[in-house]
């Protein structure tokens, strides 16, 4: 009793010297109306001292340098951090001291019962209450002279965008304070695309052990950025806990709210070393010299003089606030004057304590309507209040290293800056470029990447198919005794790895089978998408492709194939022989071959009488004509002619074959190439007019389109190329196929495989190509799909390709054609060389027996088969030598005659005589003056 009542007395002599501070000096105006004002103050904290220090300077202040009409009478009331302690304060505040306002409460939870009794007597509470709760649309009473919690949910949004992180844990008390901020923050998750896969609610009266078994939960999980929404008496111990659990290392994120963040400044040191890399986000307060001043008096004098326990306490924006609504509340009450200054009562008070007996105020509706929407310059900086909220300017972040520490500003008009108000630019920006350097938890200026694989489980569990059929793009080795994978090869494999080592981060990881056995109603690669959704794999590799269906139980990456479906058909082989022939009709060959011996005849008319190439035997004759015919227009000698007629027939020739020539190569192309691609199934209405059976591969989701389309019945099911192969050639009628559907990876490599046996009918239907699964929200996702842009665009995929598919498939990867053409074969011309090669056979056998004809004189009849060959072959060579004797000996007498002198010429003229002057005795340099040889000479002596 006795400690209770000299606690009384303390707290009676506190009010009363607050009392006194507040009372008006040097400017005391008498004749000023005094206003009753209740304040209710939790004063047992910090944050309640604060207040009430700056509350009751603020009121000495205003009244001390300014004329008034009205002056403010605090009543001081003690909610002892109590919700009912707070409404029976407010209660008595009403009934007994019948104030006009009442500011405060200053937490959430003792809000919620004031202003619900202030709506109903019609008395502004002015409160500072954070909340999203309680909101001034709902109970016009109530004024906020605080930042509303949620207005933070953005600058945290955008801190969270910035560095890409991808999940985040909310971490929050169960109360009016905890949850009031949830939706809001939800909210601005989704808009950056940011899922939240867990959330912990803790009880505000939690102990420690409660804490630590929450926090071991959440070390659990994958996630590792975590926004904590705690008051700042619960955030302390909590954090002390995180530091004891080893969550306060290096890859966790960690951010507070500004409920915690603006205590910073005050916080005990012990608190602070567990809070090392901490992000935060709090209003931003702009320096002024008003406030400089504010705070060295505050600080030298009222505070240390009532509280001289608490030295290290630092002026807060909570402190500023209260100092600013008390201003913002005197000058409204300027503005409204001192009618209505009394309670309607509707029954006798002394008879009742029930709220009625204090009626309603006529003074209140008009205070509220001017302390509603009131702008003033506070020492908090612009004081604005809107429809009862007090609106924010700007948030400070801060980061936690020893003492917090300022690295930017986030403001809704330009986002996150180095600066509060970056005039310089409009762009909303959430680059990270734009703060200062953070240091995070574990003392590294490393960005967390903001998720882990959990403990207990070291690597990242990757499934892959285990199936028969194309190879190339994956295949899985089992090792039965462990039942492990043994080896995983293939292009999806080796793209998959090529990506893992492009990541920022080191991922390790297993591979862990699923079989897919052949067959229709068996597991397929729907069921392997669905072990990643339920959790037993941690991903999903191979030439699984990406489909709507499947997207809603999994997220896939970006696609690292191309896309499409489509259906393969045989071709019809076309079995006509003489190929070469069809270019041109038969009259036009009939024609050409009129023409080429017309061409020779009317030439030989107009040379025989003039060019001794064209006279001889009759033989000789028709050889000439023909060989002039055919070589003229390939290889024209323009001195084997003589006559400009003969001339003229040779130009007009060449132009004529030029053109059958270019006309024949482009129609025989045509035909060895385009014109022999015909399917023998041109559209799928074909197949289902003709009840015609297709085929697809095991597993894939090509079987339910077809199904749809053609009836269960109708489709059959292949595992590999050479089954697709087979199918097809068989056709339906023999247990095969007409036609085969699938993607187009697999359809290039079959096309390229079997040449040109098939090619593509119909449209392409569009899919996403192939990618790799991750369960929904992981936040590997966004990492690899631009480690998967990262390598498509390297010349390492290019090796991939070329690895598994070669060098020419890759090609035809890249241009997107299924039907590439290919060099013509040899089958098609194999009767033009044949004539060939049987006339130069012909010619050679007709050369030989001529030969042993001439030279059977020289075998023997008793001569063996081997000295007949060797006597042949010996004439053969002296032939050869004879002959090359003789073509040689004019040509040195010829030379002999040219070098010879002038002297040894007669000086007299030659009589004209044709064996004169071909004789090789006179070196060959005179001729006849009527001769008619192209190649003439002047004489020597001439010359």
């Amino acid at each position: 009793m006795e400690i209770s009542r000299i606690f009384w007395v303390l707290l009676m002599l506190e009010v009363a010297f607050i009392t006194f501070l507040a009372s008006p000096v040097g400017g005391q105006n008498a004749s000023a109306v005094k206003v009753d004002v209740g304040v209710i103050l939790d004063w047992d904290t910090i944050s309640g001292k604060m207040r009430n220090v700056c509350m009751s300077l603020s009121l000495s202040y205003f009244y001390a340098n300014r004329n008034h009409t009205t002056q403010i009478v605090p009543h001081f009331r003690d909610s002892k951090s109590d919700d009912v302690e707070a409404a029976s304060a407010a209660i008595d505040l009403l009934k007994n001291a019948e104030v006009q306002a009442i500011l405060g409460p200053q937490a959430s939870t003792e809000a919620d019962f004031v202003t619900d009794i202030g709506k109903k007597v019609k008395v502004p509470i002015i409160s500072p209450a954070l909340s999203p709760a309680l909101s001034p649309s709902q109970n016009p009473y109530f004024v906020r002279v605080a930042y509303c919690s949620c207005w933070q949910a953005k600058a945290i949004a955008a801190i969270i965008k910035a560095f890409g992180w991808r999940e985040v844990v909310f971490i929050y008390e169960d109360s009016i304070f905890g949850g009031g901020i949830l939706p809001h923050l939800t909210n601005a998750m989704m808009e950056i695309g940011v899922s939240v896969p867990d959330q912990s609610v803790l009880s505000p009266l939690a102990d420690d052990d409660q804490i630590m078994v929450e926090l071991l939960k959440l070390k659990t999980k994958q996630t590792r950025v975590f926004i904590v929404h705690l008051r700042h008496t619960f955030a302390s111990k909590f954090f002390k806990k995180v530091k004891e659990a080893g969550m306060m290392s290096s890859g966790y994120v960690w951010i507070i709210t500004d409920a915690f963040t603006s205590l910073l400044v005050s916080m005990d040191p012990s608190v602070l070393d567990s809070l090392q890399g901490v992000i935060g986000v709090k209003p931003y307060v702009p320096s002024s010299p008003e406030l400089d001043s504010f705070t060295r008096r505050w600080k030298s004098k009222t505070f240390r003089q009532q509280h001289p326990d608490m030295d290290g306490v630092e002026l807060n924006v909570f402190g500023l606030w209260a100092y600013d609504s008390v201003t913002a509340l005197a000058t409204a009450l300027e503005k409204v004057g001192t009618s209505g200054l009394k309670f309607n009562r509707t029954i006798n008070r002394e008879s009742s304590t029930d709220l009625g007996a204090i009626g309603t105020s006529e003074f209140g509706p008009l205070l509220l309507e001017s302390i509603r929407n009131i702008k003033i310059r506070g020492l908090s900086g612009d004081f604005h209040i809107v429809d009862g909220e007090l609106q924010p300017s700007a948030f400070q972040i801060v980061n936690v290293i020893g003492r917090e520490k300022g690295i930017g500003f986030w403001t809704e008009k330009y986002g996150i800056s180095k600066i509060p108000n970056p005039n310089h630019t409009t762009v909303y920006s959430a680059n990270k470029n734009d703060l200062g350097a953070a240091i995070w938890p574990g003392d590294t200026t490393a960005v967390p990447r903001g998720w882990e694989i959990p403990t207990g489980e070291e690597k990242l569990r990757v499934g892959v198919p285990v199936r028969g059929g194309i190879e190339q793009f994956i295949n899985t080795t089992i090792d039965n005794k462990t039942n492990t994978v043994k080896e995983a090869t293939g292009f999806c494999i080796d793209v998959f790895e090529q990506v893992m080592k492009s990541m920022p981060y080191f991922i390790p990881f297993e591979y862990i089978h699923y079989n897919i056995p052949p067959g229709e109603n068996l597991p397929n690669f729907n069921d392997l998408v669905d072990e990643v959704f339920d959790g037993k794999l941690d991903a999903a590799v191979g030439d699984i492709t990406i489909l709507s269906n499947r997207s809603e139980h999994v997220d896939f990456t970006l696609p690292y194939t191309e896309s499409g479906v489509t259906l393969v058909v045989p071709v019809k082989q076309d079995g006509r022989s003489w190929i070469f022939l069809k270019p041109l009709d038969k009259k036009l060959w009939m024609m050409i071959a009129a023409f080429f011996v017309l061409i020779g005849t009317v030439v030989w008319v107009f040379e025989h009488q003039v060019n001794k190439d064209f006279e001889g035997s009759i033989q000789k004759k028709l050889g000439m004509i023909f060989w002039f015919s055919f070589s003229s227009p390939v290889s024209p000698d323009r001195a084997s002619v003589k006559s400009n007629l003969s001339r003229f027939m040779i130009i007009v020739w060449t132009l004529v074959v030029l053109v059958l020539i270019s006309s024949y190569t482009a129609s025989l192309a045509s035909m060895l190439t385009v014109q022999q691609l015909q399917p023998t199934v041109t559209d799928v209405k074909d197949l289902i007019k003709n009840g015609k059976y297709v085929g697809c591969q095991d597993g894939s989701f090509v079987a339910g389109m077809l199904k749809t389309v053609f009836g269960i019945t109708k489709v059959r099911h292949y595992s590999s190329l050479e089954e697709y192969d087979e199918a097809l050639t068989k056709g339906s009628e023999n247990g095969g196929v007409d036609a085969i559907m699938d993607e187009l990876p697999y359809l290039r490599i079959f096309l390229l495989k079997y040449h040109r046996k098939y090619t593509t009918v119909g449209p392409t239907y569009h899919t996403a190509g192939f990618g790799f699964a991750f369960p929904r929200g992981s936040p590997l996702v966004p990492d690899v799909s631009r480690a998967i842009l990262r390598v498509t665009e390297s010349e390492a995929m290019i090796r991939i390709l070329e690895k598994w598919f070669g060098v020419e498939t890759y090609r035809s990867l890249q241009d997107g054609s299924l039907n590439d053409p290919e060099s013509l074969p040899l089958d098609r011309f194999k009767e033009l060389f044949l004539i060939a090669g049987g006339s130069i056979l012909l010619a050679l056998i007709i050369f030989f027996v001529s030969f042993i004809n001439e030279n059977k004189a020289t075998l023997a009849p008793d001569m063996s088969i081997w000295e007949k060959l060797s006597a042949l072959a010996k004439a053969f060579l002296e032939k050869e030598e004879d002959s090359s004797r003789e073509s040689q000996k004019p040509n040195e007498e010829g030379n002999q005659g040219v070098v010879s002198s002038a002297e040894s010429v007669p000086e007299h003229h030659c009589p004209p005589n044709s064996e004169n002057a071909e004789s090789p005795e006179q070196g060959g340099l005179t001729q006849d003056a009527g001769s008619n040889t192209s190649e003439s000479r002047p004489p020597v002596h001439e010359a």
